[in-house]
C-alpha cells in the first residue's frame, strides 16, 4: 500500500518505526567510538543512569505514576537483570572483541531463541518454522564469523569471548521475554525508567570498582558519543518505539527488529570501514532471514 495512501495515524506509527530503527542501529558504531576512549561497563552504566532519570522525569511531566505496586517488584528486578543488566552489558563487552556489524547481527538473533525457549517454559512446542528460523540462524552466525584472509581473526584467533557474550546477550534477553510475557501494571515509560534504572545500576558499579574510568580521557568525540548513547537510544527511540506500538500492528512493528542489525552493519561500515562483502551480506541475509522466520512463528 502505498505511503501516501495510509491513515495519519498509521504514517505517524511508521515514521516512529524508522527514527526507532535508525536511532538503535547507529547506536552500535557509536559504541565502538566511545570503546576507544572509555571502559565498557562504565559507560553503558554511566548512559543508561542518565537515560534513566530522564525517562522518570518525562514519566511524571506526563501524569505517569513510579510507584511500583508490591507484588511486581520481583519480576520488575527479574525484568531489569534480564533485559538490561544481561542485555546492555554483555553486548557492549563483547565489542571489545567483535566489531560493531558482528555485535548487532549477534545480538539482534534474540527472537530466534525466544521461540526455541518458548518450548521447555511454555510448552509450545518446536514447529518445522522454528527449526528452520533456528537453521537459518546458525547458519548466518557460522558465515559471519568464519575466518578469511585479509579481514582479521576468526573466532579460534580470539573472538570467541565476543561471540559467547553476544550470543548470551541474546540468549538472556529472549528468556527474559519469555518469563516475562505479563505486563507488570506499569505505564511504558514508567516501566522503561525502573528497568534501564536498576539494570544500570549493578554495571556502573561494576564500572567503577573494576575499570575505574578517568572523565578527562574523554574527547570532544568521546563525550558526544556518550551524549548520544544517553540521549537517541534509550530516550527518544523509546518514545517512538512506544508511539509507533500505539498505531501500529505487532506484527508491523516487529520490522524494527529486522532493521536495526541491518543499520547498524552498513552504519558501522561506512563510518569505521568496518567489512562489507561477499561473506558479511550472506551472513546478514542468512541472519536476518532467521529472526523473520522466527517473528512470523510468535
Amino acid at each position: 500500500m502505498p505511503f501516501a495512501t495510509l491513515s495519519r495515524s498509521r504514517r505517524i506509527g511508521l515514521l516512529c518505526l524508522l527514527v526507532t530503527a535508525v536511532g538503535w542501529g547507529l547506536n552500535w558504531p557509536v559504541m565502538k567510538l566511545l570503546l576507544r576512549e572509555w571502559p565498557p561497563l562504565a559507560a553503558r552504566g554511566t548512559a543508561g543512569i542518565a537515560a534513566a532519570l530522564g525517562l522518570a522525569l518525562l514519566a511524571v511531566l506526563r501524569g505517569e505514576r513510579l510507584a511500583v505496586p508490591p507484588r511486581a517488584v520481583p519480576r520488575l528486578l527479574l525484568a531489569a537483570a534480564l533485559n538490561v543488566t544481561a542485555w546492555m552489558g554483555l553486548a557492549t563487552v563483547s565489542l571489545l572483541w567483535l566489531t560493531a556489524g558482528e555485535g548487532a547481527l549477534l545480538v539482534y538473533t534474540m527472537p530466534i531463541w525466544a521461540t526455541l525457549l518458548a518450548w521447555p517454559i511454555l510448552g509450545e512446542r518446536p514447529t518445522a518454522g522454528r527449526l528452520g528460523a533456528l537453521a537459518l540462524g546458525v547458519a548466518g552466525v557460522v558465515v559471519l564469523l568464519a575466518g578469511t584472509a585479509g579481514h582479521g581473526p576468526g573466532p579460534e584467533a580470539g573472538r570467541l569471548p565476543g561471540v559467547a557474550l553476544a550470543l548470551g546477550s541474546a540468549v538472556l534477553f529472549a528468556l527474559g521475554t519469555v518469563l516475562l510475557r505479563r505486563p507488570l501494571g506499569l505505564p511504558p515509560l514508567a516501566t522503561t525508567a525502573w528497568q534501564v534504572g536498576l539494570g544500570c545500576v549493578p554495571l556502573l558499579a561494576a564500572g567503577l570498582l573494576a575499570e575505574r574510568p578517568d572523565p578527562h580521557a574523554l574527547t570532544a568525540t568521546g563525550w558526544a558519543a556518550m551524549a548520544y548513547m544517553t540521549v537517541v537510544p534509550m530516550g527518544v527511540c523509546y518514545l517512538c518505539w512506544f508511539a509507533a506500538l500505539r498505531r501500529l500492528p505487532p506484527a508491523t512493528a516487529s520490522i524494527a527488529t529486522l532493521l536495526v542489525p541491518l543499520v547498524g552493519v552498513l552504519a558501522a561500515a561506512l563510518s569505521l570501514g568496518e567489512p562489507l562483502g561477499l561473506r558479511q551480506g550472506l551472513a546478514l541475509t542468512l541472519t536476518l532471514g532467521g529472526v523473520s522466520l522466527a517473528l512470523r512463528q510468535a
